[in-house]
């Protein structure tokens, strides 16, 4: 029989190298940085906040700048790359002065729903019985309406302008993230270390702030982050309709609107502002995949 090997001394366990276990974020992080389609959206979103943070310094031309000698200019005319739209304006300045608006405009009623949104399915969820049914059944009043349909109505009765296209659409996408948030916060108040807390005398807002929000914050962003797409769709649309942002500005809704005459004129110049509406969508929903792949994988 083959000898049994001695048991290791304190002095070699003492010796033996210490590795330190990564945390949740840090292994989520590492996990998304070893997607290639999430790190592909990451920088085409990158580039498009880059776009909207610069875009005044790094077009070529005046985006207002109107001249009928160069209207409908095929890509390609010299000094006009992207060519020109129905009033001679560089589509180029346009599309990249445009970012910033229409990213503004899908991005903040999502920021906006997600603080509004997640507090009200937190409290919901957490406070539970009669508190949780008239807060959600309230909620369910929403869903009887599709999203458009609910994104065109209040901005009709509100009026075309910014202002209140970021107000219809926040109303919109507070509901969703307020299910999402109940939800989630349903399942963490019935934890094991919740009860504990409980027990241990802490109110409720204490175990909320330290218990509750680190484990349904995650999620719940991740359901926000989908919605940037839908936003940008949603604004985009109501744009398009002249619910939205007013002429002269450089949106991309806006410019579909008021290309859409010249789509047998020049087609690919038309459908340039559908373009980075269509490439900022995907880009938002490829990142929120990665983001939930990420953060789902706790093995």
């Amino acid at each position: 029989m083959s000898a049994l090997p001695a048991p290791l001394s304190a002095s070699t366990v003492s010796s033996l190298p210490m590795q330190r276990s990564r945390g949740y974020w840090t292994s989520a992080m590492l996990r998304f940085t070893r997607d290639p389609v999430a790190m592909g959206a990451a920088l085409v979103v990158l580039i498009l906040i880059a776009l909207a943070v610069f875009g005044p310094w790094l077009a070529p031309a005046d985006p207002y700048q109107s001249s009928m000698l160069k209207r409908l200019k095929p890509i390609g005319t010299e000094g006009l790359p992207l060519g020109s739209d129905e009033l001679g304006r560089d589509m180029l300045s346009r599309l990249i002065v445009g970012a910033r608006l229409s990213l503004f405009i899908g991005i903040t009623p999502v920021i906006c729903a997600f603080v509004l949104g997640a507090a009200i399915g937190i409290l919901a969820g957490y406070a539970g019985g009669i508190v949780n049914t008239a807060i959600m059944r309230t909620i369910d009043v929403f869903y009887a309406f599709p999203s458009v349909l609910l994104a065109i109505a209040l901005s009709g009765v509100l009026g075309a302008g910014v202002v209140n296209s970021l107000i219809s659409l926040t109303i919109v996408f507070i509901p969703q993230i307020a299910r999402v948030a109940e939800s989630v916060t349903t399942q963490v108040r019935g934890r094991d270390y919740v009860e504990a807390a409980r027990a241990s005398g802490a109110n409720a807002f204490t175990i909320v702030r330290v218990h509750v929000l680190g484990n349904v914050l995650g999620p719940i962003f991740v359901y926000a982050t989908s919605l940037i797409a839908v936003s940008m769709i949603l604004a985009s649309g109501l744009s398009f309709l002249g619910l939205g942002v007013k002429p002269p500005e450089p949106e991309w809704g806006l410019m579909l609107n008021t290309l859409r005459t010249a789509i047998y004129v020049q087609p690919w110049v038309a459908a340039l502002p559908g373009v980075m509406i269509f490439v900022t969508s995907i880009s938002f929903n490829l990142l929120s995949d990665g983001l939930r792949s990420a953060m789902d994988n706790k093995g």
